[in-house]
């Protein structure tokens, strides 16, 4: 299905702002409820280390990538911003990917998140502006 230019710049900052809030939803949720996320996910939080890490990535760098998200919204005239989003997103199938070869497929919640991830980078890129190659 081909997309005028218009169209696609509309669905990419809709793309982009859904992004920026499940981003910062999941954010708030591991911020106030830490062990119900991580249970969830199916990790274990143990001492000060633990939690530190956790909350690197769970808050730290979701919060990050709905900012980003949130910026290339706002600023659909810089592609390149809404390309990291996107290239940020996928980083984490990816990290899985090289995972599962190692100790296998992610289960549960876990395998779903991973799907959405996958979906949400690959419709990023796919709506990116036509005339504008992603490594100019």
């Amino acid at each position: 299905m081909v997309f005028s230019e218009a169209t696609r710049a509309r669905l990419r900052t809709q793309v982009l702002q859904a992004t920026a809030t499940v981003c910062s939803l999941a954010a708030f949720s591991a911020m106030l409820n830490p062990d119900v996320v991580a249970t969830r996910l199916g990790l274990f939080l143990v001492g000060v280390n633990g939690y530190s890490q956790f909350y690197a990535i769970y808050v730290g760098v979701r919060f990050a990538t709905a900012l980003l998200a949130l910026l290339a919204a706002r600023r659909g005239d810089q592609p390149i911003l809404g390309d990291l989003t996107a290239l940020f997103i996928l980083a984490q199938p990816v990290g899985r990917l090289v995972a599962a070869f190692a100790i296998g497929l992610p289960q549960g919640v876990l395998l779903a998140i991973c799907g959405i991830e996958l979906l949400a980078g690959l419709v990023l890129l796919a709506l990116r502006p036509w005339g504008r190659p992603l490594l100019s």
